[in-house]
């Protein structure tokens, strides 16, 4: 079902391998695509996938570079608790959808199966537990399935650096019937430049700041239904304060009932109100005027930003 578009070799053409990517949907891009990534909205894909927009340079990601480095590491640990021999493949293309791609971390040899290849902060364990996997990542595995027409993927993590585990993922029609038909549906808006939906991620927010930079001074006259949303704004507004005022007050509450002790159980449950050093902040109202070469040798300006004020 799915053809070889690049070799692994081929792939370490970095720039190459990223044109080629953008040229249709990927693994990763499944979840983004039905807003299951926290990270990046479907607008700032679409915007990356238009060419209106880069995606961000993660090159200097501490966990993009360990998971990089750690993806052979799992991959041997696999291979060496499963007893299942495994491959690079390379870049993969459906044969009759050439929009989706795959570009899989391995393939299991003697079986008709992949494997996806993970690395985790160790905070994440709850979203590994029992039969449990990330949201993404789940559609990330059925996504490959799709392009290659495997009926199973498996999945191996590394957790916090000390705690490996795999799972296996069987295929789901339903769930690739409803992933291709939203895929498909994102693929067209790419491909006829039709914006999707704005939602209320910072991802889309920032999105939006890069597509339109603003710079016409003119007032421009706002549709009525403008105002029917800046009314829901102020309402909204009022409401998170008061539920604020709530949250704030409830806090307190359980600080008044610690008194002096930092930790606190209710049950299992722990709570705790423990002392925490404090930040170390540069003076630079201070500085500027002691200092004013020093301040200006080491300031930097940030980048411009718009503003939203209603």
């Amino acid at each position: 079902m799915a053809k070889l578009l690049m070799t692994v070799e081929q792939m370490q053409d970095k720039e190459a391998w990223l044109k080629a990517r953008n040229s249709g949907i990927g693994g990763s891009d499944a979840g983004i695509i039905v807003g299951l990534n926290k990270w990046k909205s479907p607008f700032q894909l679409w915007l990356e996938k238009t060419g209106q927009g880069e995606a961000e340079n993660l090159s200097d990601n501490e966990f993009v570079y360990w998971g990089n480095v750690l993806e052979q590491v799992v991959a041997d640990e696999f291979t060496l608790r499963t007893g299942k021999k495994v491959m690079r493949r390379g870049l993969l293309q459906h044969e009759e959808l050439p929009w989706l791609l795959a570009s899989v971390d391995r393939m299991v040899v003697g079986e008709n199966a992949g494997l996806e290849c993970k690395t985790a902060n160790g905070f994440a364990n709850k979203l590994w537990e029992d039969d449990e996997i990330p949201d993404s990542y789940y559609c990330q595995c059925q996504h490959y399935m799709a392009v290659t027409g495997c009926e199973a993927w498996y999945i191996a993590c590394l957790l916090g650096g000390n705690k490996f585990i795999w799972k296996r993922i069987e295929r789901n029609e339903e769930d690739i019937k409803a992933l291709l038909m939203a895929e498909g549906l994102f693929w067209k808006m790419v491909e006829t430049k039709t914006m999707p939906d704005v939602d209320g991620s910072k991802s889309c927010a920032d999105a939006l700041a890069t597509k339109f930079t603003g710079g016409l001074a003119d007032p421009l006259s706002l549709p009525s239904e403008v105002e029917t949303i800046v009314v829901k704004l102020d309402e909204l507004k009022t409401t998170k304060k008061g539920i604020e005022q709530v949250i704030g007050e409830n806090e307190n509450r359980i600080r008044e009932m610690l008194g002096d002790y930092e930790i606190g159980f209710i049950g299992e449950r722990k709570i705790t109100w423990k002392s925490q050093a404090g930040r170390t902040t540069i003076d630079t109202k201070r500085l500027k005027t002691d200092l004013p070469n020093v301040y200006n040798k080491y300031s930097k300006v940030g980048a411009p930003i718009r503003v939203l004020k209603y």
